[in-house]
């Protein structure tokens, strides 16, 4: 009876002490919308019996997320961003994950043919087209003010036809299809976003528009109490072929939403 009790009450131990093991990684809105995060982690948490939280934010939040001590991992898409995070000592290791690429999208009544994206950006000023912008720091609003400045124009936050919306992704597009405005999106979440009846991709595969994904191990010296070792795992496999296969066969309406390219 005594060995029967002993052994329930183990069991009850071990149980406790998985439930207490998890990592925490924040990532950008685009690789949870389109459900790949939650894909690849539950193949993750299966094969090794570790729980992984995901925080959903644009790049700029997790970032200070990350700053503060409060996940393991990030997993975002500005690289100077990230190298500058490497670079004052919030990171331990950094690698390249996966790309896709951002697309500009705007009215169905745009029949342009986009000869550059610098071009576009000028045409949508000067004639004063309605532009949905993100407006929240994250790794597509950071582009999207890179694209401005590509084409020599000041991020125009001041102007009645620019319109920031602080929102994620989904949100951006859904304003953008309401009001048959142009904004930027990453490819992935453009495929999986449905309520898209009065938009088109009017600016795409262009070389300013490449969207590398990078994943950081954040390092523990900010908080000591980082589960960087099982960290450190959950890195090792997503950078490994295993991993590698789940990202480039994962599809939403049948199209390649993320393409992995570390090396």
């Amino acid at each position: 009876m005594i060995r029967v009790f002993l052994i329930f009450i183990l069991i009850l131990l071990v149980k406790n002490a998985f439930a207490n093991k998890y990592i925490t990684i924040a990532s950008t809105t685009s690789t949870h919308d389109t459900g790949l995060l939650d894909y690849i982690n539950k193949k993750f948490e299966n094969k090794y019996q570790i729980k992984v939280r995901a925080l959903s934010l644009g790049t700029g939040q997790a970032i200070k997320v990350a700053m503060d001590g409060n996940v393991e991992i990030l997993l975002v898409h500005h690289k100077k961003s990230e190298l500058e995070f490497m670079n004052n000592g919030y990171g331990i290791l950094r690698h390249d994950l996966m790309y896709n690429d951002f697309v500009l999208i705007g009215p169905k009544k745009d029949k342009k043919t986009c000869s550059s994206i610098e071009n576009k950006m000028i045409e949508i000023k000067k004639s004063k087209l309605l532009f949905v912008s993100r407006g929240d720091e994250s790794g597509t609003h950071k582009k999207e003010k890179e694209l401005w400045e590509l084409s020599n124009i000041r991020v125009p936050f001041e102007e009645n036809w620019y319109l920031s919306v602080g929102q994620g992704m989904g949100s951006t597009l859904l304003i953008t299809n309401q009001k048959n405005a142009y904004t930027l999106s990453d490819r992935s979440t453009w495929i999986a976003f449905n309520k898209k009846e009065n938009l088109q991709i009017v600016c795409e595969n262009l070389p300013p528009l490449f969207n590398q994904y990078g994943i950081i191990l954040v390092s523990n010296k900010i908080n000591n109490n980082l589960n960087i070792e099982e960290a450190k795992r959950y890195i090792d496999w997503i950078t490994s072929e295993e991993a590698k296969k789940l990202i480039n066969n994962y599809r939403v309406n049948g199209k390649q939403l993320f393409f992995f390219n570390h090396n």
